[in-house]
């Protein structure tokens, strides 16, 4: 509807677009192009139409009235006259669908009104669902006044509680990985913390026969006596990592004192200046660098019972004097015969003539991880030129053990300039360092045939595996807690982690290579497969009999309540006789009988199957074995009725 032409006058001309310079756009980057061409076009052509203003019938703008008659602002007439020229050419019922799509897909406003609707809708449907299964169950009370209001406030409020506990969900227990998600595990048993570390199966296929003395291993390790732990290392078996354990890792009356900045810790027994570990991180390499069982088995007692009263750290020359000694010790001995491998020799030097008692242990790797790992510390310019590789008293010659590299280090050398070298240490190194060296001969290869050699030196290798207080395993590294903590009764403070993710595995290698390897380890790789074994099969040993310990502690716990739940049966019993003295005597002949009977049963519940053997014994030599039977079949019947009665 137009103004009238009084109103026309007052508002004045309405503003019109200059036509030297356009009108500011609310989107000048998008309009600024088509209305330079618009200005610029010459008059006649449909450009100038255009721009001289719209067709007659056809609306300025998107609504049907024209832009001459609206009363707008100035900012809002320059939009308009700028946004005219642009939508002239489309049809009304086109620009009106334009102006409603780009209201409607305003995306937050679109997701706003889906939320809300959505919810809505989910409100309604559980408050229907709710009020349904409320009016079933209180129905009776449905006609109490105000029941709708309350209902509703209440399924409002089970609404919001559910929907606060889904996102509290998602928040504490995100992803499909989590436990409370998955049904089975509530039905499931927990998993054993011990399984295998290589995803294997915890159960395996023996392939060595071991005797029970073998696989038992308990260590009555007494701390605050004369015993001595004595770790061997070995080069990248993951040593490094167990000995921090054992300094920092053990919950002990009197824990190693660590200080910052220093590598090795004070680990003094209970109320004594002594300490109970001989290791890297106690007495540092008192035996020289990373020493072997060949120069821990001479050095370590000598060292103790001459350093009794001071610190472990004697010096290379006193170390030199005391391996010399013990070996003129040893070629004195009647038993000389380098071949034969004698493992009580072994267990002999496991004590010391002050009577302290050496429990050694070691860690063992898979040869192939191990190789490839000490390759790369080589290759940063790990030498190990401290190692003393002492043997029958003396290192070896440069002749007997020549070196692999000429300069300072072996930095730097490819992987087939380390397999080269025939005289790297590398080779078998396992099995050389639990092996009885002087038992070949030492480093001198020409006191007999090499095959004759290595067989002597692996078997020599596996017993004395076999009859160290403990050994681990890398790729076992919780079994091998578990191991410790059994054979010596201490346990750690955390667990072990497992590393999977090494240097070692980080390199590439071939079949070729991998091969070749095992091939320059092949001693290694049988110690390995022996130990793998025996560490398993020990692992299952001492798993079983914590089985056995705990199902019989439960029994005797139940044998213990029989006992004092029938006391306690009798106890009552005998107050109420003792209230009502009036009773007929000839209903009781035997007041004793029943106490004689008691006492017997809870002494037979509570004693334990040695103290039964022994009382049988003593009652078969008293010559009461007719009335033992009677007791014992009176008191099965007694203890089957109170079991029918429970």
């Amino acid at each position: 509807m137009a103004l009238p032409a009084c109103a026309v006058r007052a508002l004045g001309p309405p503003l019109q677009p200059e036509g030297r310079a356009p009108a500011r756009t609310t989107c000048p980057r998008r309009h600024s192009r088509v209305e330079a061409e618009l200005a610029e076009s010459p008059p006649g052509s449909v450009a100038a139409s255009v721009r001289a203003g719209p067709p007659r019938g056809v609306s300025h703008g998107f609504h049907s009235r024209p832009l001459l008659d609206e009363p707008l602002k100035e900012s809002s007439s320059l939009a308009g006259a700028a946004r005219a020229p642009l939508f002239a050419l489309l049809s009304r019922g086109r620009r009106r669908r334009m102006h409603d799509l780009r209201r409607r897909w305003d995306l937050g406003s679109l997701c706003r009104a889906l939320l809300t609707r959505g919810l809505a809708a989910l409100g309604h449907s559980l408050k229907h669902v709710l009020s349904a299964i409320f009016s079933k169950i209180f129905g009776p009370l449905a006609s109490v006044g105000n029941m709708d209001e309350k209902s509703n406030k209440l399924l409002l409020a089970l609404v919001m509680l559910f929907l606060f506990a889904v996102i509290v969900l998602q928040y504490v227990c995100p992803g499909t990985e989590c436990q409370l998600l998955r049904l089975q595990a509530f039905s499931s048993p927990v998993p054993d913390p011990y399984r295998s570390e290589d995803e294997s199966s915890a159960r395996f296929v023996p392939r060595y026969n071991f005797t029970r003395g073998d696989l038992l291993r308990k260590v009555d390790f007494d701390i605050k006596g004369d015993d001595l732990i004595v770790f061997l290392h070995i080069q990248k078996t993951g040593g490094t990592t167990f000995g921090r354990h054992l300094v920092r890792n053990i919950q002990l009356e009197q824990p190693c004192e660590c200080r910052v900045g220093q590598k090795k810790c004070t680990c003094h027994r209970p109320g004594k200046r002594e300490t109970w570990l001989f290791s890297r991180f106690s007495t540092g390499w008192s035996c020289g660098l990373h020493a072997d069982w060949t120069e821990l088995t001479s050095c370590v007692p000598a060292v103790v019972d001459g350093k009794r009263d001071a610190r472990l750290r004697p010096s290379r020359w006193r170390i030199f004097q005391i391996l010399d000694a013990t070996s003129k010790d040893r070629r004195g001995s009647p038993n000389t015969n380098p071949g034969a491998n004698s493992p009580s020799s072994s267990k002999a030097r496991n004590t010391s003539k002050s009577g302290k008692n050496f429990h050694y242990i070691t860690i063992l790797r898979d040869p192939v991880s191990r190789y490839l790992s000490e390759w790369r510390h080589v290759q940063r310019g790990a030498t190990w030129k401290a190692s003393l590789h002492v043997c029958d008293g003396r290192p070896p010659t440069s002749e007997e053990l020549p070196s692999c590299y000429t300069g300072d280090d072996w930095s730097g050398c490819p992987l087939k300039e380390f397999m080269d070298c025939p005289y790297n240490l590398a080779n078998n190194r396992q099995v050389r360092m639990l092996s009885d060296l002087t038992l070949v001969g030492c480093y001198n290869l020409s006191v007999m045939p090499e095959k004759q050699r290595n067989k002597v030196l692996l078997e020599s290798a596996k017993s004395n595996l076999k009859h160290m207080a403990f050994f681990g395993l890398t790729e076992f590294q919780r079994k091998t807690q578990y191991l410790f903590e059994k054979t010596f009764n201490m346990n750690f403070i955390s667990p072990f982690t497992q590393y999977n993710t090494t240097r070692a595995s980080s390199v590439e290698i071939n079949e070729e290579i991998q091969k070749r390897i095992e091939g320059l380890n092949f001693l290694d790789m049988e110690l390995y497969s022996y130990a793998k074994d025996l560490f398993l099969q020990r692992y299952q040993f001492m798993r079983q009999k914590e089985h056995q310990e705990a199902r019989r502690k439960r029994q005797e716990q139940r044998k213990f309540l029989k006992g004092r739940f029938l006391q306690t049966h009798f106890q009552s019993q005998g107050q109420g006789q003792g209230q009502n003295p009036s009773q007929n005597p000839s209903q009781n002949p035997n007041p004793n009988a029943n106490q004689n009977l008691t006492q017997n049963l809870i002494q037979n519940l509570t004693q334990s199957p040695s103290q039964k053997e022994n009382q049988e014994n003593q009652k078969q030599s008293r010559g009461q074995e007719q009335n033992d039977g009677n007791t014992s079949n009176g008191t099965n019947d007694y203890i089957g009725s109170v079991e029918k009665w429970r």
